[in-house]
């Protein structure tokens, strides 16, 4: 079977790269295409176009976009007529992926949405395009099944793929990672300060103003090499936090506490049991707009799926270095504060559900291209 795969950002890379992994074990002919990253290259999957030329963050910043935007559109229309797959997979990126979505469907090509778009928190008339123009929705998200439902939508709660994406990290020793990275004996603080350069240069700089603060810490940054490594190093010039690249998953191992931009981040981040706080600053122009059309009342998937703050949310004018210093401080000294915290933690894994997101997807998958 042909399959093409739309993934724009750094996280879609992680899940659609598992999917690619397990769509494999149960179709040995299969080929995928796919505008993707390196993950999901290394899965096999022939990438079109990095997700690193395609992330626009904001309202101000795909304005200013717009022609590539466009462009990029056009490209990918004419590149799924010429490969004509047997289903197109889009995960996530609903900007895109919906248009995309529209046009195959007029194509006659299978629509599978694997990792919902934020339709419930924003654009909710989006999911009538989606009952229109998709055949499934794969949902991650245990209160998102009940969401498109409610709209009549063909939907499937397959579990969160992170689940299985930390069960199957490789494990490193404390001291090995310490060796290889050159740190020293002290407890690491972890700094996520995302996936695009323009939140990491404004949420690392935010982070960075602790460190002071925390002698007797050392601030480790989880870095990408998909980013220039000269663009992190000229952020952290005088600064005594070190950069790790490509070793997320092993800093929050071995991490007592950790800074982390709204995004995937921050569920990852719970999941492997690490207290963090929540980092988000964005353009002025379009936080307001977002606000004003946002209707949940957090950005950060963990107190999303618990229905509550179990972690602190720093936005826009409360991320600055007092707040950032008190609450880091709570997670780092206050034993009452992580007691509860690891409580909390473990209900937000069974709230999850169970392993098995990617292989649960690709069965529903298949079912969908024989039906």
């Amino acid at each position: 079977m042909k399959y093409y795969i739309i993934a724009g950002e750094a996280s879609g890379d992680v899940h659609a790269a598992n999917l690619i992994r397990s769509i494999k074990d149960k179709d040995e002919e299969s080929v995928f295409r796919a505008w993707g990253g390196d993950r999901m290259e290394a899965q096999g999957a022939e990438i079109v176009k990095h997700y690193r030329d395609l992330a626009f963050m904001g309202f101000v910043e795909v304005l200013l976009n717009i022609r590539t935007i466009s462009n990029n559109i056009s490209f990918c229309k004419k590149d799924i007529l010429l490969f004509r797959p047997d289903i197109l997979v889009l995960v996530d990126y609903p900007g895109f992926n919906l248009r995309i979505a529209e046009f195959a469907h007029k194509q006659g090509i299978k629509v599978v949405y694997y990792v919902s778009p934020q339709v419930w928190a924003w654009k909710k008339s989006r999911v009538h395009k989606i009952k229109r123009v998709v055949d499934k929705m794969l949902v991650i998200l245990p209160f998102e099944k009940a969401f498109y439902e409610k709209y009549g939508v063909d939907v499937d709660f397959v579990g969160h793929p992170l689940l299985d994406e930390i069960k199957n990290q490789k494990k490193i020793s404390k001291s090995e990672f310490h060796e290889k990275n050159k740190l020293n004996s002290k407890p690491i603080i972890a700094l996520l300060p995302g996936s695009r350069k323009q939140e990491i240069n404004s949420m690392l700089k935010s982070m960075l103003t602790v460190i002071n603060h925390f002698p007797d810490h050392q601030f480790i940054v989880a870095g990408l090499s998909s980013i220039n490594i000269r663009f992190y190093h000229d952020i952290l010039r005088n600064s005594p936090a070190k950069l790790v690249v490509d070793q997320t998953d092993s800093l929050l191992q071995h991490a007592v506490a950790a800074l982390v931009t709204s995004g995937t981040a921050t569920l990852e981040t719970a999941l492997m049991e690490v207290p963090e706080v929540v980092c988000y600053k964005g353009n002025f122009i379009s936080v307001a707009i977002a606000r004003h059309i946002i209707d949940v009342k957090y950005i950060s998937l963990v107190n999303l799926i618990m229905e509550r703050e179990i972690v602190k949310e720093l936005i826009q004018g409360q991320l600055n270095t007092k707040n950032l210093l008190h609450e880091l401080e709570l997670i780092v000294r206050n034993k009452k504060k992580l007691h509860q915290l690891q409580l909390d933690y473990k209900e937000l894994k069974e709230r999850l559900g169970k392993e098995g997101a990617s292989e649960h997807a690709a069965a529903l998958i298949l079912e969908l291209i024989l039906d």
